[in-house]
């Protein structure tokens, strides 16, 4: 201690000390510099997978020449035609004057930043459940697009559905905001799987039957509806003798990947866009969670085609 005492007083002595600490500086602070790029780049390739597990690539992009996540795509229900907006970071048509907590109050909430409810056909129903780092990754995969400066479109939706003060009731009625809580009675692969079929996949938008004022039927989770997307068919995947009761271990997981059933017929339509825009580029180890998560929901009895 008194040595490295005297060789400081000597170094200030001759002028060296403070240009010393200033040279050891620079490799801190360029090595600071250079694990804050590491962790933001981390966090954009972490958003990057989790927008290809919520699918939204297919949902935000017009399916005739349309420019990625700028929005578009003409989303046929029952209710009328819905038209997906600009999530690039363009600041006046996109959401690049968002701050982090107008995104997460998105996800989470449903709230647009001027606090306008958005309609259920944006899934936030499923979103609420995602964890608010997750949500904020997707927002920084986002915001390192380019942004596109096209308009949004309005929503082509039959009265009286298209009164946006309504949702308030829609809300009240069908609408449980909260994050995911693990089942601790559950394995941990199973967890994963059940967080990333009801929180990031969303499955049970289009899996689940709805009611007439467009509320999930959760009595008959994932059991398939004639009124799905696009006005699609959407098949039961409860493990259930009408829907894929008969499917062996690994079946789910080589659909998810190939869009192929195991009696070789491929998927069509909105769940051909998911497998190609998204789920096919999980990993095995998120895959095979879902597919556990699925083999272990209440089975349930739905003649919708397979």
């Amino acid at each position: 201690m008194i040595l490295r005492k005297h060789f400081r007083t000597g170094l200030r002595r001759v002028g060296l000390l403070p240009g010393l600490a200033s040279v050891l500086a620079v490799p801190a602070l360029l090595l600071a510099g250079m694990a804050g790029s590491a962790v933001a780049e981390t966090t954009v390739e972490k958003g990057a997978y989790l927008v290809r597990a919520g699918g939204c690539l297919a949902c935000h992009t017009a399916k005739k020449d349309g420019v990625a996540y700028a929005g578009g795509h003409a989303l046929k229900t029952p209710f009328g035609t819905f038209y997906s907006p600009n999530i690039t970071p363009d600041p006046d048509h996109g959401i690049g004057r968002w701050s982090d907590d107008d995104f997460v109050r998105a996800l989470h909430e449903g709230v647009a930043p001027d606090g306008g409810r958005y309609f259920p056909v944006f899934p936030y129903g499923s979103y609420t459940r995602m964890t608010r780092d997750d949500a904020l990754a997707i927002k920084a995969f986002l915001f390192s697009l380019d942004p596109v400066a096209q308009p949004n479109r309005e929503h082509d939706v039959s009265f009286p559905f298209s009164w946006r003060f309504m949702q308030r009731g829609w809300r009240t009625l069908f609408f449980d905001e909260g994050r995911f809580e693990p089942d601790p009675a559950q394995s941990a692969e199973w967890n994963r799987g059940a967080y990333l079929v009801d929180a990031l996949t969303h499955c049970g938008e289009c899996h689940t039957p709805r009611n007439v004022f467009g509320g999930l039927k959760r009595d008959q989770y994932m059991s398939g509806t004639v009124d799905g997307p696009e006005n699609q068919s959407v098949p039961n995947i409860t493990p259930h003798a009408t829907g894929i009761g008969d499917w062996g271990r690994g079946d789910l997981v080589s659909l998810l990947k190939s869009g192929m059933k195991p009696d070789f017929d491929n998927v069509q339509g909105t769940m051909a866009e998911a497998i190609d825009d998204g789920l096919k580029y999980l990993t095995d180890a998120d895959l095979q969670a879902i597919e556990t998560y699925i083999y272990a929901i209440e089975p349930i009895e739905n003649t919708i085609a397979k």
